[in-house]
């Protein structure tokens, strides 16, 4: 039986619990075919000393999205996915409200993924512009 889409983000949120992605409030939102999208709210929680929106809790959100894209679209029983690298360039400050960040695969190769991340604030503004590699390793079991 095919499971609904808010089941299936029912089920990836609750991978969450007791993680990084629960103590900042990131939430998996939408997906479709090759795309994942993620919401985190901007309170103090992830401000800056100055009240802004903190570059690494942005940072931790884009990895997030762009980790659970790589997962959602390999084949878990056969390899397992690690993140490489990431940047983040940082283009307007936010200081509430809620940032989204869209995940879309630039590359996908057998063995590594490359993975484009805008990060916009709740009006579509750009936000950040990150880059995520991570790979596919085979499974031991």
């Amino acid at each position: 039986m095919q499971q609904s889409k808010e089941e299936f983000l029912a089920k990836i949120n609750a991978v969450s619990k007791n993680t990084l992605m629960e103590t900042l409030e990131i939430e998996i939102v939408d997906y479709g075919a090759d795309f994942l999208i993620a919401r985190m709210p901007v309170t103090a929680k992830v401000h800056q000393p100055d009240g802004i929106l903190h570059g690494g809790a942005t940072a931790a959100l884009a990895e997030s999205v762009g980790s659970f894209a790589s997962h959602i679209f390999t084949d878990l029983e056969k390899y397992f996915v690690r993140g490489l690298e990431i940047t983040a360039n940082h283009l307007k400050s936010v200081e509430n409200g809620f940032v989204y960040a869209r995940a879309t695969f630039l590359h996908k190769g057998r063995t590594t993924q490359l993975l484009d991340i805008r990060v916009t604030d709740e009006e579509g503004n750009l936000i950040s512009i990150c880059r995520l590699t991570t790979i596919s390793l085979p499974n031991k079991k």
